[in-house]
């Protein structure tokens, strides 16, 4: 597809929540006009203009697709944590994009669909490294509601590509630390993978700059450099934090033990800010480090 350089891209992001708004905020700069789709009104951002409407509800999704988006992002919540929750979040919303895309009265279509997965639909267990070419098995609903979606995407008929993120962290996103700190905390020796939100969302927008001009993967698994037994990482947030105990013994330990593979996403040229989680949890204990001890 030819890409007119002289007038600014329209993305539009579906579920626009905290990595919608990190993605606006790197594409701003490069001159992309945002939009962000919620169901509650919120206020505008200076990189982002929000729209209300439910992306279920096909009456008010439709007339918004019409107007013409070069890039959708798909960045969902679910309402609930439940089967139900993620079959409206990520099924039915791919499926009513999908539907709106397809009407008449959609001149223009989008040149890239993005639709942010997680690596929830891999049930691998056996702590080997797995890749975008892994088999999809999952045993949970939301590994099985994600997958499910990938496919509408996939056979949607629209380019698109499918980012399957592991566990995201970053600020305001302190589950671990907190459960360190109420001695909640796993001493599972099951690894576990985590990529920052600031990578997250730049490696995002790294593909949609690439796919302006260059064939991109129809799968990228996002991911740090560093899977890394659950003990170790909360053993380092400890040690940080001068914490001398930290667990109990009805601790829930984290499901699943793999290791995700990034080669696919460094070999796109993409340059991780957060190698590991010692880079991205250090930034973030420095706030906790102050409260613990204040001067």
């Amino acid at each position: 597809m030819t890409i007119n350089e002289s007038s600014p891209e329209k993305c539009l992001i579906i579920g626009c929540g905290d990595i919608g708004q990190r993605i606006a905020r790197q594409l701003a700069p490069l001159g992309y006009q945002v939009t962000g789709l919620r169901r509650s009104p919120t206020a505008d951002l200076p990189y982002l203009h929000y729209r209300q409407g439910d992306v279920g509800n096909p009456e008010q999704l439709h007339p918004l697709l019409a107007e013409g988006f070069d890039v959708i992002v798909i960045s969902m919540t679910p309402d609930e944590r439940s089967d139900a929750g993620y079959q409206r979040a990520y099924v039915d919303t791919c499926q009513n994009l999908v539907n709106g895309l397809q009407q008449p009265r959609s001149q223009q279509k989008p040149r890239l669909i993005l639709f942010v997965s997680s690596s929830a639909v891999y049930a691998q267990q056996d702590g080997n490294w797995v890749d975008e070419s892994s088999p999809c098995e999952p045993d949970s609903f939301s590994g099985k509601r994600l997958l499910e979606a990938e496919a509408v995407i996939a056979h949607s008929g629209f380019a698109h590509t499918i980012v399957r993120c592991s566990g995201i962290y970053g600020p305001g996103r302190n589950r671990l630390i907190e459960q360190v700190l109420r001695k909640r905390a796993s001493a599972s020796p099951h690894f576990t993978n985590r990529i920052h939100a600031e990578d997250c969302a730049g490696f995002m927008v790294h593909l949609i700059e690439q796919a302006k001009h260059s064939t991109i993967e129809p799968i990228y698994i996002a991911t740090d450099s560093c899977p890394t037994p659950m003990v170790e990482v909360v053993s380092w947030i400890v040690g940080e934090l001068g914490i001398a105990d930290f667990l109990c013994a009805d601790a829930v330990n984290e499901r699943g033990n793999k290791r995700l593979s990034n080669r696919l996403m460094l070999a796109t040229g993409y340059r991780l800010g957060y190698e590991d989680f010692r880079q991205g949890y250090g930034e973030m204990l420095e706030g906790f480090k102050a409260i613990k001890n204040p001067a």
